[in-house]
């Protein structure tokens, strides 16, 4: 009998999860990317219920108790440079380090992928319908709060007069996407991996979560609706399943081995 050992075979499943069409899924991402544009575009006008709908928001907070958006604008307002790295962390970061988790994903994690971007396309079409149904303005247009517009006084925006502004619906604050997709890019990674340092990841939400409240772009109530809608999409987008084969992959870790005898019975 030889007592050598060799791996075991999986029972018929892959090493590595078919990864998707390249092409497929470049049209699906970007696609994604253009629903979320035009879709928010779609939904402008309604100005007068938008400020409308700030006031309720902005009462709401208060009547719940939820912290106030000024003390954390005036941590930043203490000094220049932090205003400044904030609107351009809120500018630049939002839909680069999203497609940066996209394709991480799907070269490393190909199951992990296909359910991130559906969870992502669930998300963002359901927050599609809230500007169409409760459009917000954002507390920077809000008077009588103390707030100030940092990007257009520090700079560096990506908005302009909401007159004139044909590029973005600006009376769409509600969700925040900006903390929606952030936070599930946190998920995403603590989920795709296995380090013991992955609950890092969430540090990435969390500094959106200020930044996004801080240069006064979205309410607390915002990433709150956005969080909730974000359960919704979990919950009905199954999560792929973990195996031994992949339970190292992506995350610098070996891959479990089960070692089983050679020959055995011959």
């Amino acid at each position: 009998m030889n007592s050598r050992t060799e791996p075991a075979e999986a029972d018929g499943e892959p090493e590595t999860p078919a990864r998707p069409s390249l092409i497929r899924e470049f049209l699906l991402v970007a696609g994604l990317f253009l629903v979320y544009k035009l879709g928010r575009q779609l939904a402008t006008g309604h100005t007068a219920e938008a400020f409308r709908n700030a006031r309720h928001v902005w009462h709401l907070e208060r009547g719940v108790h939820l912290p106030h958006e000024t003390a954390v604008q005036s941590a930043l307002l203490h000094d220049g440079t932090f205003v400044h790295l904030a609107n351009t962390y809120y500018a630049t970061v939002h839909f680069p380090a999203t497609l940066a988790f996209l394709v991480w994903l799907y070269l490393r994690q190909p199951a992990h992928y296909v359910w991130a971007r559906r969870v992502l396309a669930v998300l963002t079409t359901a927050a599609l319908v809230l500007p169409f149904t409760f459009p917000l303005a954002p507390p920077r247009m809000l008077s009588g709060t103390g707030l100030v517009d940092t990007a257009r006084v520090y700079g560096p925006s990506v908005y302009g007069p909401p007159s004139s502004d044909h590029l973005s619906n600006q009376f769409a604050a509600m969700p925040s996407l900006h903390f929606g997709w952030a936070l599930m890019v946190a998920i995403g990674l603590m989920a795709a991996t296995r380090s013991r340092w992955r609950g890092l990841w969430l540090l990435h939400p969390l500094v959106t979560l200020l930044v996004i409240v801080g240069t006064a772009n979205h309410y607390w109530l915002d990433a709150i609706v956005a969080t909730a809608m974000l359960g919704l999409a979990l919950a009905v987008v199954p999560a792929p399943h973990r195996t031994a084969r992949t339970a190292g992959r992506g995350s610098g870790l070996p891959k479990p081995r089960e070692a089983v005898l050679a020959g055995a019975g011959r």
